[in-house]
């Protein structure tokens, strides 16, 4: 009886390996930074902010044409204002000091994709999003266009991240509620877009 159940366990274990071992492996594309783009926008009570952040790495895996892993890493060290095309040093500066994305000790910022769902071009990423050494859960629409070129572009518009979760604080109106009007909004928003190639 005793090797009739060890026999069980002993096939089991083996079906157990052989199915992950036959699990199909995702086909990854790398991202070309230099056509890849992250475009960000701040508001405040009196207007807005707006400007870009370039991208170090990245990669998109793929089972066929479902997207199924994959994420990226920006450089917070380039973070850029743009207002308007015009460049503002000083506030450059502001955001990368402590009261915003305290640069000198986070220089990167990174997400991974945890879930896909939909099986075409268009989908809903959930993934985890890492700002200055914090890390949670963010869930937004994705299009995925495959290119003559042999490339993919994914594009995500409009994503939008509470900059409180990841001790961003600075003139929150939730957190200092006695600010009156001088508030920034706690949410900012990017537009990403990754272009890879396998």
């Amino acid at each position: 009886m005793k090797l009739k159940i060890t026999s069980i366990l002993t096939l089991a274990l083996v079906a157990s390996f052989s199915f992950f071992a036959f699990k199909p492996k995702a086909d990854v594309y790398t991202v070309d930074v230099t056509k890849s783009t992250i475009n960000w926008e701040g508001k405040k009570f009196s207007g807005s902010h707006s400007g870009t952040v370039s991208l170090t790495s990245g990669t998109l895996g793929f089972n066929g044409k479902k997207l199924t892993e994959g994420g990226f890493v920006a450089n917070m060290t380039t973070i850029q204002t743009l207002d308007g095309g015009k460049p503002n040093a000083g506030l450059d500066k502001h955001l990368k000091n402590d009261d915003f994305f305290g640069v000198e000790k986070f220089p990167a910022a990174n997400f991974v994709i945890k879930k896909v769902e939909g099986n075409g071009a268009d989908v809903k990423i959930t993934g985890d999003l890492t700002i200055k050494g914090k890390t949670n859960p963010i869930t937004f629409p994705a299009k995925l266009t495959w290119n003559a070129d042999k490339t993919v572009t994914a594009v995500a518009e409009k994503v939008a991240i509470d900059r409180t979760k990841y001790g961003i604080e600075y003139k929150s109106k939730s957190i200092f509620s006695s600010i009156g009007d001088n508030f920034i909004y706690d949410e900012f928003t990017i537009d990403v877009k990754l272009v890879a190639k396998k």
